[in-house]
């Protein structure tokens, strides 16, 4: 009877102490609360299909429309002027940018035309003798012989004999001699052919300038030109004078330029073709890089959207039903930051900014609609 009741109470603490341990492993387990459903807030636009102009960004630097290098097409020493020779030096046209000493070439040309002047002296009694026609053009021309200005024109012959009197006489070669001379002398001074300013110098004052050496650069700075490369498929929509916008990097200036050319060879490593812009305006200056924007043609139905709003290239997000779903596009021209499409129906509600993580089927709120529902509801 003893063991029957010790094996009942061991049965009953048996049982408490696994009921005891089940009731406390069911206290430690906590409930993990549910996520709440996290609905994503969208901002949309809706698409109002126009007509978009294509507008090809372009740059380059800019440079001077007329410029000229000048070379020494004589030798002899740099002499000192009224200006320096030297770059930024600004120079009026038909003023002199630079001379070299020419008084030893000099005063052989004086020496040949005095020579002339003894020729055409010795044949006057001829002239008088047997051509007294003749004389009295010749006389004035001799009485106009200025030996320190440049040579005029020989008179005209009136008849064959007085022709062949002339030449066989050797004025007429002396003559075109003495031309040649004068005009070698020429060179020994450089006069600036428009006004502008000289951008490079590479001989001072005292240098022994040599034949066909470079002594700098003269610009106008009253025109510049900007080349740019196009794509070859809009080079067909480029018009020679058509007005272009240009501005600087930091886009706190601009200038309206004209297409003035465009090449007609295509590079064939870019395939791209040189179109210039002639450009005037304060500020300017050789060298300055400068942006292009060129109108090439205008595109209907259609509208320009972010590059960063496009998937894969060629699909954009809409929104259906607070869903979004992805439509297939046609891009029809990318630029740095936009891109324009067609293929979208009207009043089709587009992702306006990109949302991370988004796919077709995604559940959405519109910006608009969200705040407009909670302000109905607090005025409720």
């Amino acid at each position: 009877m003893r063991n029957v009741i010790l094996t009942i109470i061991g049965i009953l603490l048996l049982g408490g102490a696994v009921f005891g341990a089940y009731s406390l492993i069911n206290k430690k387990k906590r409930v993990r609360p549910r996520p709440p459903k996290v609905v994503k807030t969208v901002f949309v636009e809706s698409v109002k299909n126009t007509t978009v102009p294509i507008v090809i960004s372009a740059n380059g630097n800019l440079r001077a429309l007329r410029r000229v290098e000048l070379y020494a097409e004589v030798q002899g020493v740099l002499k000192g002027g009224n200006k320096l020779f030297k770059p930024g030096q600004l120079y009026n046209r038909g003023e002199t940018l630079l001379r070299l000493d020419a008084s030893e070439y000099y005063a052989t040309v004086q020496s040949q035309k005095s020579n002339l002047y003894n020729l055409i002296t010795s044949i006057m009694p001829d002239l008088r003798l047997d051509y007294p026609e003749a004389f009295p053009k010749w006389e004035a021309y001799l009485n106009n012989f200025d030996i320190e200005k440049p040579l005029s024109k020989l008179p005209e012959t009136s008849s064959e004999q007085e022709k062949y009197f002339i030449t066989g006489r050797n004025i007429t070669s002396t003559f075109y001699n003495v031309k040649n001379l004068e005009e070698r002398l020429s060179k020994y001074s450089i006069r600036a052919p428009f006004s502008g300013v000289l951008t490079e110098s590479l001989v001072t004052e005292g240098t022994l300038v040599r034949n066909g050496q470079k002594l700098g650069e003269f610009i106008d700075t009253s025109t510049y030109e900007l080349e740019v490369a196009i794509n070859k498929s809009f080079d067909d929509l480029l018009k020679i004078g058509e007005e272009v916008e240009l501005n600087n990097l930091e886009k706190t200036k601009s200038w309206t330029g004209k297409v003035s050319r465009v090449n007609g060879r295509v590079d064939q490593a870019t395939q791209t073709v040189s179109a210039f812009i002639e450009v005037k305006g304060k500020d300017l200056k050789e060298g300055v890089y400068l942006e292009a924007n060129l109108n090439t043609r205008n595109e209907e139905n259609a509208i320009s959207v972010s590059r960063k709003l496009l998937v894969d290239e060629s699909q954009l997000f809409v929104v259906r039903d607070s869903i979004l779903d992805l439509i297939d596009v046609d891009p029809v021209y990318f630029s740095d930051k936009e891109v324009i499409v067609k293929g979208i129906p009207d009043d089709t509600r587009i992702l306006s900014r990109t949302v991370p993580g988004a796919y077709a089927g995604m559940l959405v709120k519109v910006y608009n609609e969200e705040k407009n529902s909670s302000k109905t509801a607090s005025e409720e």
